[in-house]
């Protein structure tokens, strides 16, 4: 290297880290933190957590939108059109990132490519309940009831290609079921429809159907997870129930557009595991029966490519399209 090249060299190197030093840490300015769902549900609820911890860990206001609609496809994919520095993440339930793709068929964008798996936030089992009619103590009488009278029986859920109408889809091929489907717009009037036996049996959240089940109007016979669920120990898994590798969890995560900095997934991740892990939030899960995960980056990605592929041949087995 001869004398000019030289001095070039040792000028773009004091450039650049005169523009490093000027560049302010991250973050400097509010953060916005996407909830592609309506204000009081689970995945506004766990955003609203996090915004208020990382405001008050990093002295920066952490701002919540609830951008809702299309399935959470409306909140998704202003996430995945955002800048990749770090300002705007995305809250989201697995539905928007490993079930829509296979029941939009014009979604536009591709979750599995375009955002960036930051944290696994927690994780919460189905429920699956029947109208106390149905004369199905347990999960096996249930199975045996629905081979006995094919058609018969009904399950509601919140809508074609909902987590409900998969999890039923796949109950339904693992015990060589036919139960018919009955989609609702929404979780809250499927409930209310089993509750006045206009439907069957269903697979809900726990926190939206505990109280029916407490006041007799509905009979839980068993959760989805591979654990049972602290909110309902006493409630056997699938599994347990003779239902063979059955598992089905309504799973939220934290994301960011994609090739966001990995200085900035390392910061975000250490803290919402930090967050999750408190006490605080422990308690406040299990009380609606969800769990904190712990998994790395590069484990929650992993994950959820499985899980699109699961769901993905659950989809194409049942024919489930939007409405």
């Amino acid at each position: 290297m001869n004398a000019r090249q030289l001095l070039c060299c040792c000028a773009a190197c004091a450039w650049t880290l005169t523009v490093a030093a000027q560049s302010p840490a991250w973050p400097s300015r509010p953060l916005r933190i996407i909830a592609a769902q309506s204000p009081g549900g689970v995945t506004d609820m766990l955003a609203r957590t996090l915004a208020q911890k990382f405001s008050e860990a990093w002295k920066q206001p952490a701002i919540v939108e609830n951008r809702a609609g299309a399935a959470g496809a409306i909140g998704t994919e202003a996430a995945v059109r955002a800048p990749a520095d770090g300002y705007t993440l995305l809250l989201s339930s697995a539905g928007p990132i490993v079930i829509n793709p296979g029941v939009y068929p014009k979604l536009g964008y591709d979750p599995l490519r375009e955002l960036t798996p930051i944290a696994f936030v927690a994780a919460s089992p189905l429920m699956l309940v029947v109208h106390p009619s149905v004369p199905a103590g347990a999960v096996k009488a249930l199975i045996a009831l629905a081979r006995a009278q094919p058609d018969r029986l009904s399950y509601g859920s919140g809508g074609n290609g909902s987590p409900a109408h998969l999890t039923a889809e796949l109950f339904k091929a693992a015990t060589g079921t036919r139960i018919t489907h009955i989609p609702f717009k929404g979780s809250a009037p499927s409930v209310l429809a089993l509750v006045g036996g206009q439907i069957d049996l269903s697979f809900t959240t726990i926190v939206i159907s505990i109280a029916q089940v407490k006041g007799g109007r509905l009979r839980a016979l068993a959760v989805t997870s591979p654990q049972r669920s602290r909110a309902v120990p006493l409630l056997p898994t699938m599994i347990e129930a003779g239902v063979a590798g059955f598992e089905s969890q309504q799973w939220f995560g934290l994301f960011g557009p994609a090739a966001l900095p990995q200085e900035m997934v390392t910061r975000l991740h250490a803290e919402t595991v930090r967050i999750m892990d408190s006490v605080e939030i422990r308690e406040r899960l299990a009380a609606d029966g969800g769990e904190p995960a712990g998994m790395t980056p590069a484990q929650f990605s992993a994950f959820i490519h499985a899980d699109a592929a699961r769901w993905m041949q659950v989809i194409r087995t049942s024919g489930a399209t939007t409405d």
